[in-house]
């Protein structure tokens, strides 16, 4: 939170840097403009020089007075504001030097947690012994790297899935004698666990040579539970998906040994409230591989803030297999692609490009156009290695995950929320999830059959009418702000006529509310020039001034203004009006 007020103050203060810079520009021009008028007569209470000349004596005028005392002022409070950003950098550096210690304290409790993963061996070897002896096989552990730490409690909660999926491999996946012999392997089978770092992650990757996984088999379970529509061949990546469902298992009799009626979802179910994930990959006669990523630690998550328009959003480091920026070009000549053709290639690798807001939001639509400066891409590791284009990223930071309750339970892709420095509620995404979500038959299906419908529906639902209001008052500009979206409108602002026309070039609001008195372009021209625009020239302007005289209204009706109403405005009468142009009541 210190960290978070600190850097606001430091942004506050290069504001009031740009606002000084201001000030004295502003005020050297009205030094010259005092030292222009030269006074050539003598000041009615000034001291009388009959001797000199108006031209051998500068007359300083109290006006020239008040803009160098103004000058000098201006000086002091830059000095004051060096000093605050003294005291600022003098902050930062503490608060550095405070997360040093964090950082070495948590590295110490890590220590402390870092146990070797050789500790499970003798026991993950004794089920395989049993296992085979029970089911008159012969199978062999091999585990690579068991030296390799991880978190206690991580390890602990991983015994009971790895022994899920060891009992799995011997019983389903290790063929019998006779069959191996038939298929030309050796007769002893072989299960191979290895475990390797992976950045932030912790792979386990356990493999068997046996006969893969049986696609047939679950398909034809899929289609008798109804999770596959009739005449929808899905694909061999979302054929092996269907394991991790609940209650999901392929086999005829239920044993003792694997599985006992319970199948991979509780195993899978368990890793992802470690913050894992599980990836799957089989070939028939060959063999099955199940690839665990886990988090090195429980006890810091480091998360990417990540922001989606208006929004934030949270995404694990662990879920990002790395980060790129693309140019807007490129982007575009892949948005232009065909859904599906849309792959980005990096470092030898495609990857399905996609936009995060889709995914969170169907009717989302990447903001492209008007971009300079190249957007960033999450590369995202999966069965379907996707390149996620994010609005904009706002560095990463450590988060406390906290569970939304059951109410989100049921969502897709969330995995949780963390409350920010500023007490904010943010969001956090499981983009694997979400990306499998995303990918998947029935997730495709029904957005073909609801598409229509629900853009429809969504359109009605979300269209908020918007509102420009151009004053150069803040005060009016805040006050009348609060109310509209107090009405369920959405308001833009424009401190100037020039800036307003700068708003217009980039969106056409449903009304605009002008004020006639600002610098650079009054609300005449302004009215004037919108009125001659091909685009904008039905657009509704409801004129709000002090000027309420027959003189200014008559002007401004000449132009094409649609309402004239006086300052201070009544709030009712402005929402009848904004309503009628509107065409429907919003409050």
């Amino acid at each position: 939170r210190l960290e978070e007020q600190v850097s606001d103050f430091a942004g506050t203060l290069t504001e009031m840097d740009q606002t000084l810079d201001r000030m004295r520009d502003q005020l050297r021009r009205l030094d010259i403009e005092t030292e222009a008028q030269v006074i050539f007569r003598q000041e009615r209470h000034g001291p009388d020089y009959e001797d000199f000349d108006p031209l051998e004596m500068d007359r300083y005028s109290a006006m020239q007075q008040l803009s160098r005392a103004l000058m000098e002022s201006a000086s002091d409070l830059i000095d004051l504001k060096e000093t605050l950003s003294g005291k600022t950098r003098d902050a930062e550096t503490l608060l550095l030097q405070q997360s040093r210690v964090n950082t070495e304290l948590q590295e110490g409790l890590m220590k402390t947690r870092m146990v070797p993963f050789q500790r499970m061996v003798p026991r993950l070897r004794r089920i395989v012994r049993q296992v085979s002896l029970e089911l008159n096989k012969q199978v062999e552990l091999r585990v690579n790297n068991a030296d390799g730490e991880m978190d206690r409690t991580i390890l602990e909660r991983m015994i009971s899935p790895l022994e899920h999926m060891v009992r799995n491999a011997v019983d389903h996946g290790i063929e019998s004698g006779e069959q191996r012999r038939a298929a030309g392997k050796p007769e002893k089978g072989s299960i191979e666990l290895d475990i390797r770092r992976d950045g932030g992650d912790v792979v386990l990757t356990l493999r068997d040579d046996g006969q893969g996984i049986n696609l047939d088999a679950v398909l034809k379970k899929a289609r008798e539970r109804g999770m596959v529509p009739e005449g929808v061949e899905p694909t061999e990546h979302d054929i092996l998906q269907f394991i991790l469902q609940p209650g999901f298992s392929t086999a005829e009799v239920i044993t003792q040994i694997s599985g006992r009626g319970v199948g991979m979802d509780v195993v899978s179910s368990e890793i992802k409230q470690m913050g894992g994930s599980v990836e799957i990959r089989s070939e028939a006669g060959s063999g099955s591989e199940f690839e665990v990523r886990l988090p090195f630690t429980v006890s810091v998550n480091r998360a990417l803030m990540v922001r989606i328009g208006e929004d934030l959003y949270a995404v694990p480091l662990n879920n990002i297999q790395g980060i790129v920026r693309a140019s807007v070009a490129e982007l575009q000549n892949l948005y232009d692609q065909p859904e599906g053709e849309r792959f980005f290639n990096y470092a030898g690798r495609d990857y399905q490009l996609g936009y995060l807001g889709a995914m969170l939001d169907e009717h989302s639509h990447p903001k492209i156009s008007g971009q300079h400066m190249p957007l960033p891409l999450l590369l995202v590791r999966g069965q379907v290695p996707f390149a996620l284009q994010a609005d904009a990223l706002l560095g990463s930071r450590e988060i406390v995950v906290k569970s939304l309750g059951p109410q989100y339970a049921s969502v897709r892709g969330i995995s949780g929320g963390t409350i920010l420095g500023d007490g904010s509620v943010v969001i956090i995404l499981d983009l694997p999830a979400m990306i499998r979500t995303y990918t998947s038959l029935e997730y495709q299906q029904a957005k073909a059959l609801d598409n229509k419908a629900a853009e429809a529906r969504h359109e009605q639902e979300r269209r908020l009418p918007k509102v420009l209001v151009v004053d150069d008052s803040v005060t009016v500009r805040k006050v009348t702000t609060r109310l509209l979206e107090r009405h369920g409108m959405e308001v833009m602002t424009a401190k100037d006529g020039m800036h307003a026309m700068e708003v217009l070039q980039d969106v056409k609001p449903d009304v605009m509310l002008l004020d006639i008195e600002m610098p650079r372009m009054d609300g005449f021209e302004v009215a004037s020039l919108v009125r001659h625009d091909e685009r904008l020239k039905d657009l509704p302007i409801i004129m709000i001034t002090s000027r309420t005289g027959d003189k200014h209204r008559e002007r401004a009706r000449s132009i094409g203004v649609n309402e004239y109403m006086g300052k201070p405005f009544q709030e009712e009468l402005l929402l009848e009006n904004i309503n009628a142009f509107l065409g429907h009541e919003v409050y």
